[in-house]
């Protein structure tokens, strides 16, 4: 199956189910999910798999076990290709359209001692320094927790201490409800961006090792 675009009933489809996130709701409503929002999105990421590999599509259901908010249903479908432990390129819809992104979203503690390590090595902290700020002028957002202070171990003058401070790290940016946003041409447009991330998750992957 060809992707042929997410239709306005996927962007319908969320802006109820957040006014109405109940079971009822779903129950009533589980087929416009099913022929709208998934299957769409399973054709998506099924045209980029050849050059990025298999996403996973992630389930619609919340895990509310340990949350104050106990609403049963994410409101927002998004994709997901691993090219490493917790990093990777994603794709996301949502009542806002469409939003692409990648980078690294959870590292435990070995891990991200290998990253900051990493950053803190002036060739290669350097190197991702340089991805960052390409980015950030070519108009992505630089996001992700961050430690209030500096990591033990670091100086906080460290002339990476922003870098340093990161516990996750991704750059992404919303298309919204722009022309080639839901379309067809979607594809294309993910492609492209994804590959303009590639060094960014490359730059994990290699030194995100533990």
């Amino acid at each position: 199956m060809s992707f042929t675009g997410f239709p306005v009933a996927a962007l319908d489809f969320y802006d109820d189910l957040e006014v109405d996130n109940t079971k009822s709701f779903w129950e009533a409503h589980k087929g416009v999910y099913k022929e709208a929002v998934e299957a769409p999105m399973r054709a998506l990421v099924a045209e980029l798999e050849p050059e990025f590999g298999s996403a996973k599509v992630f389930r619609p259901y919340r895990d509310v076990r340990f949350a104050k908010d106990k609403t049963p249903y994410k409101t927002h479908q998004g994709a997901f290709v691993a090219a490493g432990p917790a990093t990777g390129w994603y794709v996301e819809l949502s009542a806002r359209g469409v939003r692409v992104g990648a980078g690294f979203y959870e590292a435990g503690g070995p891990r991200l001692a290998a990253i900051r390590e990493a950053m803190a090595d002036e060739r290669t902290g350097t190197e991702l320094a340089r991805h960052l700020e390409t980015y950030a002028v070519e108009g992505w957002e630089i996001g992700g927790d961050q430690l209030r202070t500096a990591p033990r171990g670091y100086d906080k003058d460290h002339p990476r201490i922003d870098l340093l401070r990161r516990k996750q790290l991704f750059v992404g940016r919303p298309y919204g409800f722009e022309e080639d946003a839901l379309g067809p041409g979607l594809v294309d447009r993910v492609r492209s961006d994804w590959r303009s991330l590639r060094p960014l998750v490359e730059w994990v992957a290699e030194h995100g090792r533990e």
